[in-house]
């Protein structure tokens, strides 16, 4: 069983062990779950921003050990300092070292769209995200079927939820919902981990037309994304190149001063 596949299967139990816990009446008590969203694809296109969806990452499967004791208050702070366009706040505890009050931290000191980054599988999951504090969530094409995709993204548009839809391989496009205001390219094969900026550059002329373009994983450079931006992208996430760092906020800045405007 690859590295996916148990992600998925164990995010299968913590929902059910969470729908038990938390019923959906209960998030839907919560105060952010009415509140008004900000939308991540306008953010990402303003001309005021960098395009620059900055993520909040501990660890991940590849990398046990990135910034284990990064404080989110303070990381997405500099983050929005630097001049972030949006946040990514990864919810996943077992795989990814993150939780859900990780969002609602980012929400609390930061006015700006933030993206659940998780593995989701099932609406409980975005009635979840509505109620952490989200403005928008993530599907990942390589685990959803296109039926999966659209009711999923359907539902997420319903609670006032954007989605950035993830892909992993051009036939994945298929999967694409008009329901799904951002698309993007994630250059790390989430099989093998390894990863190659060919496959945002092969893949910008397929994409569609109406959708946020976003370049995910594997930017190292401003140079980089400078590129990627001639080319047709609007917005890059970038988690481990900032997190790394034992001062995320100010790698975002050195980064960000480097994009062309």
């Amino acid at each position: 069983m690859d590295i996916l596949s148990k992600i998925v299967e164990q995010k299968k139990k913590e929902i059910s062990e969470r729908k038990e816990l938390y019923p959906v009446k209960l998030l839907e008590s919560s105060p952010y779950f009415d509140s008004p969203t900000l939308s991540m694809s306008t953010y990402i296109k303003r001309d005021d921003k960098s395009g620059i969806i900055a993520e909040f990452k501990k660890k991940s499967p590849s990398k046990p050990s990135i910034n284990l004791f990064a404080d989110v208050k303070e990381v997405t702070l500099g983050y929005m300092q630097a001049g972030a366009s949006a946040l990514s706040v990864l919810t996943d505890e077992v795989f990814f070292g993150g939780k859900s009050e990780d969002l609602t931290t980012a929400r609390l000191y930061n006015f700006c769209p933030i993206i659940r980054k998780d593995f989701i599988i099932d609406e409980y999951q975005i009635i979840e995200a509505r109620s952490i504090g989200s403005d928008a969530i993530l599907l990942i094409t390589e685990i959803l079927t296109k039926e999966e995709v659209h009711r999923l993204a359907s539902f997420a548009n319903s609670l006032g939820l954007e989605v950035l839809l993830e892909l992993h391989s051009e036939e994945q496009l298929d999967k694409y919902s008009p329901c799904c205001q951002l698309i993007g390219v994630n250059n790390r094969n989430l099989k093998t981990f390894v990863t190659s900026l060919d496959f945002s550059r092969d893949l910008i002329s397929k994409l569609p037309t109406e959708a946020v373009k976003i370049s995910e994983s594997g930017i190292t450079s401003p140079s980089e994304a400078n590129e990627l931006r001639a080319i047709g992208y609007d917005g890059f996430l970038i988690g481990e190149q900032f997190m790394k760092s034992h001062n995320p906020g100010l790698a975002a800045s050195t980064f960000i001063e480097g994009l062309t405007k």
